[in-house]
């Protein structure tokens, strides 16, 4: 009688065939977590960028003084650039808190959020009528500053390139 069984051929074949398939299905759990990453961060994105412009409609005698005057319009922070923000005023248990105290407390939470909660964050705040390129297919960081153009609140982080991942435009 002959004995029946695998060659070591087939069983290394085997084998490798195995570990294609491992490494397949481990690439893809990689990339699905990266993608499940980066839209966590895009939803945390369009509730800060929500959040800044109802701060910004509470406070509309700040927000609505000209451009040049305006704190909220002069927002650009870029969290690996600037590092974590300094101890701001707080409005907090605070009897009064004049408007212009009320907008840097609120620029200082959403410098502190955009810190706290994306990596290499970036978020600032212009007039801007046109803040998708065309030409990039992508948003930009540029503003065309036309007074009459809507307010833009452009938030990104590492892994959205040089572009905004996330752009709120808010009606004057």
């Amino acid at each position: 009688m002959q004995a029946r069984g695998f060659t070591l051929i087939e069983v290394l074949v085997a084998l490798f065939v195995l570990a294609v398939g491992v490494l397949g299905a481990g690439a893809a759990q990689l990339a699905a977590l990266r993608t499940r990453q980066q839209a966590a961060l895009g939803s945390e994105a369009a509730q800060l960028a929500s959040s800044l412009a109802a701060r910004m409609q509470a406070n509309a005698h700040v927000a609505g003084l000209p451009d040049g005057a305006n704190p909220y319009l002069a927002l650009d922070y870029d969290a690996a650039v600037h590092g974590p923000p300094a101890g701001g005023a707080t409005c907090f248990g605070v009897g009064a808190c004049d408007p212009l105290a009320l907008a840097a407390f609120d620029l200082h939470e959403m410098r502190l959020a955009l810190h706290r909660g994306f990596p290499g964050g970036r978020i600032a705040v212009c007039r801007d009528d046109a803040p998708w390129s065309a030409e990039h297919g992508r948003y930009r960081w540029g503003c065309s500053g036309d007074a009459g153009a809507p307010l833009a609140i452009k938030i990104g982080w590492d892994g959205t390139g040089d572009a905004p991942a996330h752009v709120l435009l808010v009606a004057r």
